[in-house]
C-alpha cells in the first residue's frame, strides 16, 4: 500500500511542471467472462496520453498493472521493466509538447477498486464497473491521478459480444467498439465505465433555458437482470427530474456533461459516486422486500446529493484533497435542502439533525477530529477523510451559513461560483471571495471560526426566575472541549416550551439571536412565562451538543412524547443520546425514555436511529451486570410495540426487525422460527425475503439456526444478496471453529470480494459471544501492520475498523496503547483507524461507569 501513495508536495510539483491536453483509452474487457472456467485475472489498457512540460523536465505518470507490455514517450520506445515501478511511470527529458502511450494489462478488482468484476450466482452473468475515488483510476488506466489535472477523455471499449458498455459521454458501437463522445475537462477520479448484460430503462428530461434555447438531457437507469424485477426505476427517475428542476431553478447553470445515467452496482463500497453521465450507486438502494418510507427518502437523498456534485465537484473541483468539503460538505448540504423543497420528503431536515449530524457529532469528538478544511498529506489521507466531519459537519456548517449570511446571498454566491471556476480547480478563498461579495458578510473571520477549527460547542440554556414566575433573565452559555477551545458564533433559535390543557407540550415563544462567546442573553424571551422546557438550536440552524437545564431535563424524563413538534423532538433525542455517549445520562436512563416513549414517535427515521441508539447503549454502553436486565426489557418493550403497532404499516415493520435484534431469551428466539416457519403469525406482518434473513440473523448467533438452516434458506434465495446474508449469519454462530474459520477468510486470505469481507466481518463479533472473541484481541493487534501494508486500503480499513476488538473492554483499551506506543512510526493512516477505535472503546467504558452509579 505505501508504494501506491501520492504526496500533496509530488502533486503540487507536477501541477506546476504539467498540463493535460487530452487522453485516449482503449480497454478491452474480452476476457471479463473467463475461459475454461478459469477466472481472468487482467485485461488490455492502451493510453494515450497529450500533455504539455517544461522543456527538459522530469516527472512521473501513475498506473497500478501487473504488468506494461509496451511504452513511448514522443515516438521513442521505452524498456518497461526500466521505466515501469509497479505504480509509476517514470518520465525523462520532456518536451514543450508530450505524448506518452502506455500498452498495459490491468488487473480486475474483487474490493471494489479500479475494475471491479461480480459474477452472479443467480445466473452466470458477469458485470463490469469501474470506481477510483480518490485514486484508483490508474489501476484502470495510465494517467496523471490528481484532482487538479483536468483533461477531456475520450474512451473506446471492446467487449463480450451482447454486452452492452456506458461511459462518461454518449457511445456507440462500430465495427465491435463501444466509441464514446470526449467528455469536457475533467479529474480522474469521476472518469468511468460500465459494462455487462445490464438491464436498462430510458427515460428523458425537457427544460426551456431562460435564453429560449431547450435542453434535453437523456436519462438512464440499470441494475443486473437479477434485480429487475425489484426496480423501481420509475422513482428513481421521478426524484432524478425534480432535482434536474430544483438545481436549474437556482444555480442558472445547465447540467454540463449531456446524458445523465444512473447504474446501480453489486458489491459497492460506497453509498454512490458523482461519476458525470454515469453515477453509479450500490445495489442495496433497489429494495427487494418491503421497506420503510425512511429508506425511500434515504435513496432520494443520495441521488440529489451525487446531482449536486455535478456543478460542486465536477464542473468546479477542489485542486487538492484538503479542500474536499468543497464538493462532499456542499453535496450534502444542497442533498437535503433540494430534497425538502423539491421531492415529497418534506421532512428531510429532520432525518438531516436526528441521523447526519449523530454522524459528525461523533466524528467531532474522536483524536482524528479535523478542521472542515484538512490538512492532507497524501492519498491515505485522503481515503479517510471521507468522514463525518467532511460531510455532515460541513454540511452542518453550510446550513448555518444560510441562516448567517441569508438563502439569496448563498445560493448567488454559488452562481458566481460556477461562472467564475467552471472546468477548473479552486481552494477556500476562491468560494469565501464570492460569497463575501454576495452577503456583504465578513467570511474571512467566518471560515476561521467554523472551517479551520475541530471540535463541537456545547449550548446549554440558564434562566432566572422572578417572584411571578416569569423569565427575569435567560441566557446560553457555550463551553468548548480543553482539546478543540474555540467557542464559535452562533445563530440560533431558542424555543420555550410548555404543557397545554389538553397535555401537549408545545413551543409558545421563540426568539433568533446570535450567541458568541460564553455568556450571551436572549433579551426578547425576558418576560416570558416560566417554561417547563426549553430548546436551544430550536429548528436546528447551528451546529452544536443541545444541553438541557434540569428543568427542561425532568420534562423530558415525564413528558418527552407529548412534544408534537417532529423536528424538536428528534433535536431532544438527539440532545440525549449525546448525553448518554459523554458518560451524562446512564444508558439504562436512555433505554427507560426509548422504552416509554419510541412507541409513539411518528417520524420512522428516527424510530429507526432510536432502535440503533438503543442497541449501541445495551451492548456499550450499560453496565456489563445490567445488560441482561436491559436485554430482556428491550425485547419486551419490542415485543409489545410490534404488537400495538398497525397491522402492515412500517412501524410493524420496524418494531419486528428491532425485536428480532434484541431478542434473546427462548420464548422470544421460539417466536422467531415460527415467523420464519409460517407456524406463527403476527398480523399484517409480511415475512418476505429481507426480513426472513433478519430473522435468522440473531438465531444463527444464538445457536438455533445452523449450517444446514442457512443453507437452504441461500437455495431458496440463491442471490448475490442472498449470499451474503448467509455469509454473515455463518460468521455469527456460537463456535470457536466457526470464528477461526471466519477470521482467517478475513485476514489470512484475499479469497473473498469486499462484499463478502464486509459480511464476515459484520457477523464475526456478537454481543452476546464476548468470550468466544476474547482470544482475538491478541490476534488483532498481531495481523494489523502486516494487513494494512498486504491488501488494498479498502479492505485494510475494512479489517481495521471492523474487527477492532470494541466489545472487549479493558483488555482491549490495554492493547490498543500497548500497540500504538509500540507503533509509533507505523502508517499514519493506520494509527488514526486504531486511535478512533480506541476512543471509542474509552468512551464505553466511561459511559458503563456512568451507568454502573447510576445502578449501585
Amino acid at each position: 500500500m505505501p508504494g501506491e501513495n501520492l504526496s500533496r508536495d509530488e502533486a503540487r510539483e507536477r501541477a506546476a511542471l504539467l498540463s493535460v491536453d487530452g487522453y485516449e483509452v482503449f480497454l478491452d474487457l474480452r476476457s471479463a467472462v473467463g475461459e475454461g472456467g478459469q477466472e481472468p485475472r487482467t485485461f488490455r489498457s492502451v493510453t494515450t496520453i497529450r500533455f504539455r512540460a517544461e522543456p527538459g523536465a522530469a516527472s512521473f505518470a501513475d498506473l497500478i498493472a501487473p504488468s506494461v507490455t509496451a511504452l513511448s514517450l514522443n515516438g521513442k520506445d521505452l524498456d518497461p521493466a526500466e521505466a515501469f515501478d509497479g505504480t509509476r511511470i517514470a518520465l525523462e527529458d520532456l518536451a514543450e509538447e508530450n505524448e506518452l502511450v502506455v500498452d498495459a494489462q490491468c488487473a480486475y478488482s474483487r474490493t471494489g477498486e479500479g475494475m471491479h468484476r461480480f459474477v452472479d450466482p443467480e445466473d452466470g452473468e458477469v458485470y463490469l464497473y469501474t470506481q477510483y475515488e480518490p485514486a484508483d483510476s490508474r489501476r484502470v488506466f495510465a494517467n496523471f491521478e490528481q484532482p487538479d489535472l483536468k483533461a477531456p477523455y475520450r474512451f473506446s471499449v471492446r467487449a463480450p459480444e451482447g454486452w452492452t458498455v456506458w461511459s462518461n459521454g454518449a457511445g456507440e458501437l462500430s465495427d465491435g467498439v463501444w466509441q464514446f463522445a470526449e467528455t469536457k475537462p475533467i479529474s480522474t477520479y469521476i472518469t468511468a465505465i460500465a459494462a455487462g448484460p445490464y438491464h436498462y430503462v430510458t427515460d428523458s428530461y425537457e427544460r426551456v433555458l431562460p435564453d429560449g434555447t431547450r435542453l434535453e438531457i437523456p436519462l438512464g437507469a440499470m441494475c443486473r437482470k437479477g434485480l429487475a424485477p425489484h426496480f423501481d426505476a420509475d422513482d428513481v427517475f421521478l426524484v432524478t427530474k425534480q432535482g434536474l428542476d430544483f438545481f436549474h431553478d437556482h444555480f442558472d447553470c445547465p447540467y454540463p456533461f449531456g446524458k445523465y445515467d444512473q447504474a446501480f452496482v453489486p458489491e459497492y463500497n460506497l453509498g454512490a459516486m458523482e461519476n458525470p453521465g454515469l453515477v453509479t450507486f450500490r445495489e442495496e438502494f433497489i429494495f427487494r422486500g418491503k421497506v420503510t418510507q425512511a429508506s425511500y427518502e434515504r435513496r432520494a437523498n443520495v441521488i440529489l446529493h451525487e446531482m449536486a456534485h455535478m456543478w460542486f465537484g465536477d464542473l468546479v473541483t477542489m485542486r487538492w484533497w484538503d479542500d474536499l468539503w468543497l464538493k462532499e460538505s456542499f453535496a450534502d448540504f444542497m442533498g437535503s435542502f433540494s430534497m425538502v423543497e423539491a421531492t415529497r420528503f418534506t421532512n428531510g431536515w429532520i432525518t438531516f439533525a436526528n441521523n447526519r449530524k449523530s454522524w459528525a457529532y461523533r466524528a467531532d469528538q474522536l483524536p482524528s477530529t479535523h478542521p472542515v478544511t484538512a490538512d492532507i498529506r497524501d492519498l491515505e489521507d485522503a481515503k479517510l477523510n471521507f468522514d463525518g466531519i467532511t460531510y455532515a459537519k460541513g454540511a452542518s456548517v453550510l446550513k448555518q451559513l444560510v441562516a448567517y449570511a441569508g438563502r439569496d446571498a448563498f445560493l448567488e454566491g454559488a452562481r458566481r461560483y460556477f461562472k467564475r471556476h467552471a472546468y477548473g480547480n479552486t481552494v477556500l478563498g476562491d468560494l469565501l471571495s464570492v460569497l463575501e461579495e454576495t452577503s456583504g458578510r465578513d467570511m474571512t473571520s467566518w471560515s476561521r471560526s467554523w472551517l479551520q477549527t475541530a471540535g463541537v460547542n456545547s449550548l446549554t440554556p440558564q434562566v432566572i426566575l422572578n417572584a411571578d414566575g416569569r423569565i427575569t433573565e435567560l441566557s446560553v452559555l457555550q463551553e468548548a472541549a480543553e482539546s478543540h477551545p474555540e467557542l464559535r458564533p452562533h445563530r440560533v433559535a431558542v424555543g420555550l416550551y410548555s404543557r397545554t390543557p389538553g397535555g401537549d407540550l408545545e413551543r409558545y415563544a421563540r426568539a433568533e439571536t446570535d450567541v458568541d462567546g460564553p455568556r450571551t442573553v436572549v433579551a426578547e424571551l425576558a418576560g416570558e412565562a416560566a417554561p417547563e422546557l426549553i430548546l436551544v438550536n430550536d429548528d436546528d440552524l447551528t451546529y452544536c451538543k443541545i444541553r438541557f437545564d434540569e428543568t427542561s431535563l425532568a420534562t423530558l424524563r415525564e413528558h418527552l412524547g407529548d412534544l408534537t413538534d417532529p423536528l424538536a423532538r428528534a433535536l431532544c433525542w438527539s440532545a440525549l443520546w449525546n448525553l448518554t455517549r459523554d458518560g451524562l445520562m446512564p444508558a439504562r436512563d436512555f433505554i427507560a425514555l426509548v422504552l416509554g416513549f419510541a412507541g409513539r414517535e411518528s417520524d420512522i427515521g428516527v424510530l429507526q436511529m432510536l432502535h440503533a441508539w438503543a442497541n449501541t447503549a445495551l451492548t456499550q454502553y450499560a453496565a456489563p451486570d445490567w445488560r441482561e436486565e436491559g436485554g430482556r426489557a428491550l425485547a419486551e418493550g419490542a415485543l409489545r410495540e410490534l404488537r400495538l403497532a398497525a397491522p402492515g404499516s412500517q412501524h410493524q415493520l420496524t418494531w419486528a426487525r428491532f425485536f428480532a435484534a434484541v431478542a434473546t431469551s427462548a420464548a422470544d428466539l421460539q417466536l422467531l422460527e415460527g415467523l420464519l416457519a409460517g407456524t406463527a403469525r403476527i398480523d399484517g406482518l409480511e415475512v418476505d425475503q429481507e426480513l426472513r434473513w433478519a430473522l435468522l440473523g440473531p438465531l444463527a448467533a444464538h445457536g438455533a439456526a445452523g449450517e444446514q438452516i442457512l443453507a437452504a434458506e441461500l437455495a431458496r434465495d440463491d442471490t448475490a444478496s442472498g449470499k451474503r446474508h448467509q455469509v454473515r449469519c455463518l460468521a455469527a454462530r456460537p463456535s470457536a471453529a466457526v470464528k477461526a474459520q471466519a477470521w482467517a477468510s478475513v485476514v489470512e486470505s484475499d479469497a473473498l470480494s469486499n462484499a463478502l469481507v464486509e459480511a464476515t466481518i459484520a457477523g464475526f463479533a456478537q454481543p452476546s459471544q464476548r468470550e468466544l472473541t476474547a482470544p482475538y484481541v491478541t490476534k488483532y493487534f498481531e495481523a494489523i501492520e502486516r494487513v494494512w501494508a498486504e491488501r488494498s486500503i479498502q479492505i485494510g480499513m475494512d479489517v481495521v475498523r471492523g474487527l477492532f476488538p470494541h466489545l472487549q473492554g479493558d483488555e482491549a483499551l490495554t492493547a490498543a496503547d500497548a500497540w500504538l506506543a509500540a507503533h509509533e512510526d507505523a502508517a499514519p493512516a493506520l494509527r488514526r483507524l486504531v486511535l478512533e477505535a480506541r476512543d471509542d472503546l474509552a468512551r464505553s467504558l466511561r459511559a458503563q461507569a456512568c451507568d454502573a452509579g447510576a445502578g449501585a
